[in-house]
């Protein structure tokens, strides 16, 4: 039977809701005379605001038909399930239609592998094609990358579009091949090496190369809790994508079960906690100055489900505290738990005034709440912690998680135990205040 458009809509804007790597920021790509869009950093909203609020893009795949049949995969080929396949010209005119009406900011164009991974591509690139050239969208445009495609079309579509994504999916290659026999690690590190690498290369040399080569950069996307590697395992291979191919984000999704098979696990639920414990992390990556080996280790290879990662961290290394705000230097500040970016930064400069006490602390806007527990001022301790042991600590920092786990308004904890992040817990991983 064939679909109207509004079928095909219904059907893979739904499938698509399983990537996780969508994001808008970074982008350098200015409008033009006559054209439609913006996709500059000054002129596009990011994916998600500092309150959890999501900015919106068109989030679709090209279709859902796909070659390969991989065992976590809602759209694997022997899936029962209602496939659909737009064309590129019927997702141009969505994107300009949205745009058009204020739904959107932009598009985010994923697929699963139709025929065959350039096959693929290639329809992509007319998709991106015709909003760039036909319609003059200058708009954000997010695409994936096919697996096993040719560096051709790489190069083509990274021309087009705003940033990349290849999805290593799978932690490691025993799980892809458990899991995913058809796809070759091979296929997913090859096209990764070459955008980063044409990345760098049109940023070092702009004359020569007149087009802008993804410019808002690449992420990927890990499944959490499909296959047993620890968090550990899993922060040390974000580690060494950051640091081999200087991708801009690596999203963390919490596997759904939603195939039954042998080698997959039977989840009631998603392990959210743990999805929301390695997005932590991943801040504290990026721009904590930690790394994965400082915040768990072989015989602590996974996170504490009550504390976050950086109070976890502070509670086995009490050899490090207390700090003294009014010497530490910026990166020692960023070590104390409660302490983001911004609060390490109003210390710096408040500091050039005079030496602080907790009452100023507090009326620069800098929550305690954590702090308090690894800090002195003026060499004195906040006044009701009398006792710097762990103990004491670590008894006082959970009864406040706790606390706050029974007093939040989060309405989706029906879906999760006792143990599921909080909503405070949820804006302190996209801020990146730990």
């Amino acid at each position: 039977m064939k679909l109207d458009i509004f079928e095909k809509l219904e059907i893979l804007s739904d499938a698509a809701k399983y990537d996780a790597s969508c994001s808008s920021s970074g982008s350098n790509r200015k409008n033009t005379a006559n054209g439609l869009g913006n996709g500059h950093f000054s002129g596009i909203c990011h994916s998600w605001g500092a309150d959890g609020r999501c900015i919106s893009l068109l989030k679709i795949l090209f279709t859902n038909a796909c070659i390969y049949d991989c065992k976590y995969c809602i759209n694997r080929r022997n899936n029962n399930v209602r496939r659909a396949t737009f064309t590129p010209r019927e997702v141009a005119d969505l994107t300009i239609n949205f745009y058009k009406r204020n739904y959107i900011e932009g598009l985010f164009l994923s697929s699963a592998v139709i025929k065959a991974p350039d096959y693929t591509m290639e329809l992509l690139i007319q998709t991106t094609k015709i909003l760039r050239e036909e319609y003059s969208f200058n708009g954000y445009i997010h695409c994936k990358t096919i697996p096993g495609c040719s560096k051709d079309l790489i190069d083509e579509l990274g021309k087009l579009v705003d940033r990349m994504s290849i999805n290593i999916e799978l932690p490691s290659s025993n799980s892809l091949k458990l899991l995913a026999p058809q796809k070759e690690k091979t296929d997913i590190l090859s096209p990764m090496t070459y955008v980063s690498k044409n990345i760098k290369l049109n940023k070092l040399d702009k004359n020569k190369y007149k087009e802008n080569f993804v410019p808002a950069g690449q992420t990927t996307q890990l499944i959490i809790g499909a296959t047993p590697e620890s968090d550990l395992k899993i922060l040390k291979l974000s580690e060494s994508l950051y640091n081999k191919f200087n991708l801009k984000r690596v999203y963390y999704s919490a596997y759904i079960s939603i195939n039954n098979d042998k080698n997959l696990p039977s989840l009631a639920s998603p392990p959210l906690l743990r999805e929301n414990r390695l997005y932590q992390a991943d801040w504290l990556l990026r721009y904590y100055g930690f790394t994965a080996n400082e915040l768990l280790n072989e015989t602590h290879p996974n996170f504490n489900t009550i504390l976050d990662p950086k109070c976890d961290w502070a509670l086995r290394n009490l050899d490090k505290f207390p700090i003294e705000v009014n010497k530490a230097d910026y990166s020692t500040l960023l070590k104390i738990p409660g302490i983001g970016i911004l609060s390490a930064k109003k210390i710096i400069r408040a500091r050039r005034n005079g030496l602080l006490d907790f009452i100023a602390l507090k009326k620069l806007g800098i929550s305690l709440k954590r702090a308090k527990y690894f800090i002195t001022c003026k060499g004195k301790y906040f006044e009701k912690v009398y006792k710097f042991n762990e103990n004491f600590i670590e008894t006082n920092l959970v009864y406040q998680e706790r606390n706050s786990l029974l007093n939040t308004d989060f309405k989706q904890l029906s879906l999760f135990d006792k143990l599921q992040p909080t909503k405070e817990d949820k804006i302190k991983c996209l801020t990146g205040n730990l």
